[in-house]
């Protein structure tokens, strides 16, 4: 068996922690913790390898791709001091590159995405009049057989009303009231747990990149299509 898979005992480790989620317990396993951490780097590293052979990433190892175990409570309601997850992320290279790549390990909550979480105003407002003057060729981009199969459909945080500077009864209306723009899959735990696993999720991230070479060029060009780099 590779050593880049994702292990039972990942999993379970992870289902200990939700059923003992403070940090006596943890420190009482802090071995258990390092073991299972260092199967979660071999893992990622198998995926940033297989990653930069379809794209160019900034993250140079994947254990600078990993989330901390370590929650931040200080402005949360839920004071349980670990995640009960394994979870990591991607940048991609260079200015020309935007949107990230992330991942999330969890028992019967495992899933991937993609794309931008909260947009700056600027970002936010050069995507939507790209979508106001024309929005066809990002349809083209949602709509495509491969992308259905894969993410469905796209994924965020949307506002109910009419974004200010643009008119209600545009054609674009349902795109122009996105304020995220993200592209998720699950994935079972038998899935996650498949000796393949790494390269599904090369795969996956990679039937992301006509959408996030879309908003690349949006963003790095101005309303006449001049680079801005």
């Amino acid at each position: 068996m590779s050593k880049a898979t994702i292990k039972p005992s990942n999993f379970e480790f992870l289902k200990l922690i939700k059923k003992n989620n403070d940090r006596d317990w943890f420190n009482a396993h802090k071995e258990r913790y390092l073991t299972e951490l260092k199967n979660i780097e071999l893992f990622a590293d198998a995926l940033l390898i297989e990653m930069n052979k379809h794209d160019a990433i900034e993250t140079v190892s994947g254990k600078k791709s990993l989330h901390r175990i370590y929650r931040d409570v200080r402005f949360s309601k839920d004071k349980t001091p670990y995640n009960s997850h394994w979870g990591g992320g991607f940048k991609r290279a260079t200015k020309a590159r935007r949107g990230s790549y992330y991942f999330h390990l969890e028992p019967g909550n495992s899933f991937v995405a993609g794309g931008f979480w909260g947009p700056e105003p600027a970002d936010l407002k050069r995507i939507r009049d790209e979508f106001a003057y024309d929005a066809k060729s990002f349809r083209a981009i949602l709509k495509d057989k491969n992308f259905v199969n894969t993410f469905g459909a796209l994924k965020g945080e949307q506002i109910k009303t009419t974004p200010k500077g643009f008119d209600a009864d545009d054609k674009a209306i349902d795109l122009l009231r996105y304020k995220q723009f993200l592209l998720i899959k699950k994935f079972t735990d038998k899935e996650v747990l498949s000796n393949d696993f790494v390269k599904t999720l090369s795969v996956t991230f990679k039937q992301m990149r006509p959408f996030l070479d879309y908003m690349s060029e949006v963003l790095t060009t101005d309303v006449n299509g001049i680079s801005m780099l």
